[in-house]
């Protein structure tokens, strides 16, 4: 099987695993603990603490572990509302956003907050001008995205960052699938949290980070919660973070590397589908390692089963929504609808991904779109 679905989940890099399994066996005390054991792997979780602070060009003061980019949205929206300095019940987000932030706006909504969810313009990103016509007084927090999962577009952040900072409102960022293919240090000052998470980078899953401005004085979501100096109950799960740690610091030093590496696969894949150009429409990204497209006329899963069939891992869209049998977030908040929002497929590589891999995929979708021509064709003869 030859795996294209890497915006969905990586492989756990090999050095990261060794990080993993030390940290486990010589670090397996309680970072809360008091104790010598206790304080060795509390060192050690500092250590990658101060290591994600440099990746994110921010103070340590406002790093925190998650157990993934899910929850690191949850409770990062939750605690820019407890720290906002205005009175208001009012939010803006996208329509795109991840489930996870969606299904935080929808909980909202039932603790009486109004939310409103801005399109997508045709080139996949957000309208500065829209935004800013969004915000009211009562606005309190915005949510968008850095990079889209589906199409790999990267939101306008530094713009709608100052935004918000004129306005005073609190401004979170998901950078779960922009880390280590983007630089956060130049969006970091635009912020006032991001999330990111482990196994997008080939880092373990069940792991991410998070940071909040130490500046807001935000209130834990879960009372009493003392771990993560109470941003989120349970035991540290050191080993997970060093693993993360590791993984994090090998995508940053190779990401220019990887920039070139996946610009050249997109090119050679785009090729692959010349002759059946026609039947394809494929979206502009920032980042070429995702890749969001249509073959005209044919049902994304229809497509996606297909792949499968043949050797080739693809998906239609964000994993953690491709079970609900609706369109593509993306694809609507585009405004495309209908039969045309369910032909939407996303292929995504990796650094382990070879040309030959993608002009083979490419190949087999030219396939899979001349044979649904060839089925449309009139019956002739006798």
């Amino acid at each position: 099987m030859k795996y294209f679905d890497y915006a969905a989940s990586c492989p756990l890099d090999g050095e990261a695993e060794k990080a993993y399994l030390k940290a486990s066996a010589e670090y397996y005390g309680n970072a809360s603990s008091l104790h010598d054991a206790g304080d060795k792997a509390r060192q050690l979780l500092e250590h990658c603490r101060r290591e994600f602070a440099r990746f994110f060009g921010v103070s340590k003061n406002g790093i925190y572990f998650t157990s993934g980019g899910s929850e690191g949205n949850f409770l990062s929206i939750q605690a820019l509302l407890s720290a906002s300095p205005k009175k208001g019940k009012h939010i803006v987000t996208g329509m795109a956003e991840h489930s996870s932030v969606a299904n935080t706006m929808e909980k909202l909504k039932q603790a009486g907050y109004e939310v409103t969810y801005l399109p997508l313009r045709p080139d996949g990103r957000i309208d500065p001008d829209c935004f800013g016509d969004a915000l009211r007084d009562d606005t309190v927090v915005a949510s968008i995205q850095h990079g889209n999962p589906e199409i790999g577009t990267i939101q306008p952040i530094e713009e709608i960052g100052r935004l918000c900072k004129e306005k005073g409102i609190l401004f979170h960022s998901d950078c779960v699938q922009t880390f280590g293919k983007s630089d956060l240090t130049t969006i970091s000052p635009f912020v006032d949290s991001l999330t990111i998470s482990g196994h997008k980078f080939y880092g373990p899953k069940g792991v991410g980070a998070v940071y909040v401005n130490p500046a807001l004085a935000w209130k834990p979501f879960y009372p009493g919660t003392t771990h993560e100096n109470g941003f989120r109950p349970g035991t540290v799960n050191v080993p997970g973070i060093a693993a993360m740690a590791v993984a994090a610091k090998k995508a940053i030093q190779q990401m220019e590397m990887r920039t070139k590496h996946f610009t050249h696969l997109r090119q050679t894949f785009m090729q692959s589908l010349a002759p059946a150009e026609s039947t394809f429409i494929v979206y502009n990204a920032d980042l070429p390692s995702t890749v969001g497209m249509r073959v005209k006329g044919l049902e994304g899963q229809f497509v996606m089963l297909e792949c499968n069939r043949r050797g080739f891992a693809i998906s239609t869209g964000s994993a953690c929504s491709v079970n609900l049998q609706t369109p593509s977030k993306t694809m609507t908040a585009m405004g495309i609808a209908g039969k045309e929002a369910k032909e939407f497929i996303r292929i995504s590589f990796g650094r382990e991904t070879s040309g030959e891999d993608v002009k083979r995929l490419g190949e087999t979708l030219v396939n899979i779109a001349n044979k649904k021509s060839a089925s449309a064709l009139p019956i002739t003869g006798k």
